[in-house]
């Protein structure tokens, strides 16, 4: 029996109706999935394109209508269109995105955020901060516990023993501290913590080099400290292609690797590649573990 995915539509000022039909209507995704559409309904007035809480607050309770149904098991997994974080704010939601959302609907403490790609997997220390408070925020405990999160979820995915790489955060690795102190004192001693729990991993690595490694079947997945430093080459090699997976989820949920993209909202040019590889991730995972909840 296929699966029963939902599809969420995400903010329905931006791009996430057009590529949620899309995608749900794609041969690929029928073929893998029942795909079911959670709509955004907006309860009032908005403008497509533009920013408004009416949007945000449809967008926000199509996810939690879908996160009950998938811990309800009335779908085995979800793959979510793209939420805007100013809407969020607008209609008074305390979340930044969908990570920290779901991590709060489904009470779990640690989550990460993961991006598969043809050719690269890279997970996120930290995401939607500043960059200046980036080196606040790495600690030993965050780096190591997210790379036993990362080790755990990886066989998943079809990544029987993970090997593992950390970015360093500062050029060169620190150069020995003459250009910062973080990857001597916080990474090291995290990757070596997290080896001594089993985990095979190395670094931290200079984040020029790491990526193009990893790429090249080195390493698995390369953990990132913050949010552009692994997305960028996510998106340099995969753009359109790439899923954003929540890894810690007790539910199966995947998302796109864009946004909202309001500049060309119901103009039916949408690019919908990402959504259906999401669906059929979401699928996948379902069909090989069962549902999660």
């Amino acid at each position: 029996m296929k699966p029963r995915i939902a599809i969420t539509e995400g903010d329905p000022a931006g791009i996430g109706p057009e590529i949620a039909a899309k995608a749900a209507a794609d041969p690929r995704v029928r073929a893998a999935c029942e795909p079911v559409i959670y709509a955004a309904t907006p309860r009032g007035p908005f403008a497509v394109g533009e920013v408004s809480a009416v949007a945000g607050r449809a967008a926000f309770d199509a996810v939690v209508r879908a996160v009950d149904d998938a811990r309800a098991g009335k779908v085995q997994g979800m793959a979510t269109a793209p939420v805007n974080k100013a809407a969020f704010a607008a209609a008074g939601l305390g979340w930044k995105g969908h990570t920290d959302l779901l991590a709060h609907l489904c009470s779990v403490g640690r989550v990460a955020m993961m991006f598969q790609a043809p050719t690269l997997r890279v997970v996120l220390a930290t995401v939607h901060v500043p960059l200046r408070d980036v080196s606040r925020l790495i600690t030993r405990e965050l780096i190591r516990e997210t790379l036993r999160l990362t080790a755990d979820e990886l066989p998943f995915f079809g990544v029987a023993k993970p090997r593992l790489a950390v970015a360093a955060l500062n050029p060169h690795a620190g150069e020995g501290g003459l250009m910062g102190f973080e990857d001597d004192e916080v990474l090291t001693p995290a990757v070596r913590e997290a080896r001594e729990l089993g985990i095979d991993v190395s670094g931290p690595h200079p984040a020029d080099t790491v990526f193009g490694r990893a790429a090249r079947g080195e390493f698995d997945c390369v953990l990132a400290c913050y949010h552009d430093q692994g997305l960028i080459p996510v998106k340099l090699l995969a753009f359109g292609t790439a899923v954003n997976v929540t890894l810690g989820l007790p539910i199966i949920r995947t998302s796109v690797d864009h946004g909202t993209a309001f500049d060309i909202a119901g103009r039916g040019i949408a690019d919908h590649g990402s959504m259906v590889e999401a669906v059929l991730l979401s699928a996948d995972l379902a069909t090989r573990m069962g549902t999660r909840s």
